[in-house]
């Protein structure tokens, strides 16, 4: 069955990794029949800062950040690309993130002691890459940057389950693991995971 599959390239610059993957996604998911909306951060304007307002004046989304939200909606799956810089998300999708994932649109909090998550029914599937050892990720930092998309962001508004594809040491990769992750990604995208 077709799926309606949105990919979101969370690294700024316009050349990357995460890109070439985003798009490698989206070809082949497409190649399978699946409609497929994709969008890039660094192609987006909007003003990261949530500023002084927080949740309870919350300035008015600009046309690509609701475009971001109608594109979740709309979609059965989300695909996130991104980079892990300094254990974190780039500073422009973290910002995505903190204006756009607001209270009555994407979790409710007046439906109980805990938020509710509005966006229920997605899956998604995050592809990063890192510099860290796959190892070291694991070990010494626990795996955080995943826990935190799966639990506090992605889950929290309802994407579940949340799959990880995690590609280590991708400043200097290996000779042919580029052409591997692509591969990989590639397999992804035409299963529609």
């Amino acid at each position: 069955m077709a799926k309606k599959i949105f990919v979101l390239n969370g690294h700024p610059r316009e050349a990357s990794l995460s890109a070439t993957f985003a798009q490698t996604y989206a070809n082949a998911a497409q190649g399978e029949g699946h409609e497929v909306r994709v969008m890039n951060v660094g192609d987006l304007e909007f003003d990261p800062d949530i500023g002084q307002a927080l949740y309870k004046d919350p300035k008015p989304l600009e046309p690509d950040l609701e475009q971001v939200l109608q594109s979740i909606e709309w979609a059965d799956h989300v695909v996130l690309t991104s980079p892990m810089w300094w254990g974190g998300l780039p500073a422009k999708l973290k910002g995505l993130i903190d204006r756009s994932f607001l209270p009555g649109r994407t979790f409710d909090t007046k439906s109980g002691k805990f938020p509710k998550p509005m966006l229920k029914g997605r899956t998604a599937r995050v592809i990063l890459t890192s510099d860290t050892p796959g190892w070291y990720f694991r070990l010494i930092y626990r795996s955080a940057l995943h826990s935190q998309l799966k639990r506090q962001i992605l889950g929290f508004i309802g994407l579940s389950p949340t799959r990880f594809t995690h590609f280590a040491q991708s400043s200097d990769p290996k000779p042919g693991a580029v052409a591997r992750w692509i591969d990989s990604v590639k397999s992804l995208g035409a299963q529609a995971i």
